[in-house]
């Protein structure tokens, strides 16, 4: 059984449900998807929202190792995704040397605002948290109370791990940032990342690859008609 989280945002519930749709019509191995909804998360989320949390699950990603009891493997996903592989060939690449897995952008935005009006920030190690493959037993310091005291940097800049070389490497077709990757054929691509906006969004209905997306949305949405 594949484990997967993915964050959940009111504002994006659409995005989340295509996502889980994609992922579950091209799985060949059943997939267990649990949304971080905040309203599920009652007395585990404790924090106050920061002024510059642009998502409802900026930090509540952080407690999958808990909600996992600390045992065995998960991945994470934004919400604001679009699957175009087989996840099981995602959860394939789990490696027991490593914490977590991620893609290691060198993301260092040149926009200001992102959907929503949101402030871009940029930091160190943005959007490798995006997509994670997560060796719970390994992230023992992801405790309940740290995930509510630590800083937004120190845990999306992954400062709970020892060292970075506890941060394995994944091939970018997993997470490829649409508007700040280069363009490329669908064939190269695994999972895409509508990290400025989506195309659900007006201001993004022509971005880079909405017609996979909304391809996709059509799918989830078919019923058979007489």
């Amino acid at each position: 059984m594949i484990k997967l989280f993915i964050g959940y945002d009111t504002r994006e519930s659409v995005a989340y449900n295509v996502l889980a749709s994609s992922v579950q019509r091209l799985a060949s191995q059943p997939v267990s998807i649990t949304p971080l909804r905040l309203t599920q998360l009652d007395g585990l989320i404790t924090r106050e929202r920061h002024p510059l949390q642009s998502t409802d699950f900026a930090f509540s990603r952080f407690l999958i190792p808990y909600l996992c009891d600390f045992k065995g493997w998960a991945i994470f996903m934004d919400c604001d995704m679009l699957m175009l592989d087989d996840i099981a060939k995602l959860w394939q690449l789990r490696d027991d040397r490593y914490a977590v897995q991620v893609v290691k952008h060198d993301h260092q935005p040149r926009e200001k605002t992102k959907f929503l009006n949101q402030s871009q920030t940029p930091y160190e190690k943005k959007n490798w948290s995006s997509v994670m493959l997560i060796n719970t037993q390994r992230c023992q310091a992801l405790s309940k109370d740290y995930v509510n005291s630590a800083s937004g940097l120190q845990l999306h800049q992954f400062k709970w791990l020892k060292n970075d070389e506890l941060i394995g490497d994944i091939d970018k077709r997993w997470n490829h940032l649409v508007g700040v990757s280069p363009v490329v054929p669908k064939s190269e691509l695994s999972n895409i990342h509508f990290t400025i906006g989506g195309p659900y969004f007006d201001s993004y209905k022509d971005c880079d690859y909405a017609d996979l997306w909304f391809k996709e949305r059509d799918l989830m949405l078919h019923a058979e008609n007489p």
